[in-house]
């Protein structure tokens, strides 16, 4: 049994049947030339140095339900990125992000081989073209992995329904993003502000990120389905720490870490929880000076310090601070609550309780 000091290991092993994918799948591409090549770039380049969360998440479920280790299941697991890989890509372009894990985002990047061999067209409509496709390519290797793994036939078919939906109910989320910014927040009151906040956050990243991998392992695994519920508390209490963590990360976060531009959300103008107790709370000036600057594209860091001043002035930080402790605290009793029906693991268990630490640091 692996503990959670071996968790790197378990990401590299994760990064090499990702990298035995990409390169199976470039055999495939191969009858089409070496012209893919930037298809393919994008997509090995992203998928390179992630955390693995996502396929951590699954493997400790499956172990957690009594599943042994194997390479077939790291496989499985690894499907997981390919996934959230699908995700960054198309979310990138959605939200019409520079950067990614510190370096250009895969459709600026192409964007800029575009001019720099200077071809015909729009070298941004070409990039963001080009990422929608290695998205795309992310859920057909996805789909693929997960079937071709190598664990039993009748093991994978207990999580393929649950795998569907998470694919389903991720780009509803992503969609529901998209709905939240066009339509605005005005003639809501705090409460529904925040509802419609957390549930962008539940639905386009908690459930993916750690309920539903977490719960397809545990079915693959052989959990009954009636002890399952522990599992899902304990993956839609910490995805969302996990999220407004993010949040706060994507304001305050040191680009060196996160990999992002400080103020990203800003100027993207995401509605998030931390926004939402910063208008309830700030004065007229201070609330004329966030929508004013929210959602700007030109936002330097001096508006981004401006904005800043008001979250941590209105005590909006330490409530998302204390919001992210709650979620943790609930994590962890929905942990002991699995405990208790007997069903799993125990050493995987103590897996899964250090990963709420993890999830939730004050770091990237």
């Amino acid at each position: 049994m692996q503990t959670p000091t071996d968790l790197d290991v378990l990401r590299r092993r994760v990064q090499q049947a990702i990298d035995e994918q990409i390169a199976g799948a470039t055999q495939s591409l191969a009858a089409i030339g070496a012209e893919t090549e930037p298809l393919l770039s994008a997509v090995s380049g992203l998928l390179s140095g992630g955390k693995g969360l996502r396929a951590g998440f699954l493997y400790w479920g499956y172990r957690a339900a009594g599943g042994g280790d194997s390479d077939a299941l790291v496989r499985l697991a690894a499907s997981m990125e390919f996934f959230q890989g699908a995700a960054l890509l198309h979310d990138d372009v959605m939200d019409r992000s520079d950067t990614r894990r510190g370096m250009p985002s895969a459709h600026r990047a192409v964007a800029a081989l575009h001019h720099a061999r200077d071809w015909a067209g729009d070298a941004d409509r070409f990039g963001e073209g080009t990422a929608i496709l290695a998205g795309d390519l992310c859920l057909t290797w996805c789909d693929e992995l997960y079937a071709t793994c190598g664990l039993p036939g009748d093991e994978l078919a207990r999580g393929r329904r649950l795998f569907d939906l998470m694919r389903t109910q991720l780009m509803g989320g992503q969609f529901l993003d998209l709905l939240e910014s066009a339509r605005g927040w005005d003639g809501l009151d705090l409460e529904a502000r925040v509802a419609s906040a957390r549930k962008v956050i539940r639905f386009k990243s908690a459930k993916y990120t750690i309920e539903h991998p977490l719960l397809i392992g545990a079915l693959v695994g052989g959990a009954p389905k009636e002890s399952l519920a522990p599992l899902s508390d304990y993956g839609l209490a910490l995805g969302e720490a996990f999220q407004l963590r993010d949040d706060l990360l994507g304001v305050f976060g040191d680009p060196e870490a996160t990999g992002k531009p400080a103020g990203d959300d800003l100027r993207e103008g995401k509605r998030t929880v931390l926004v939402a107790y910063a208008l309830d709370a700030a004065s007229p000036t201070d609330r004329a000076t966030v929508e004013a600057l929210l959602g700007r594209d030109d936002l330097e860091f001096a508006g981004v310090e401006a904005i800043r001043q008001v979250l941590v002035g209105t005590g909006a930080v330490d409530r998302v601070e204390g919001l992210i402790t709650a979620l943790a605290d609930d994590a962890r009793k929905a942990v002991e609550q699995a405990r208790e029906t007997g069903h799993y693991d125990s050493s995987a268990l103590d897996v899964l309780e250090a990963l709420v630490a993890v999830s939730t640091a004050r770091h990237s």
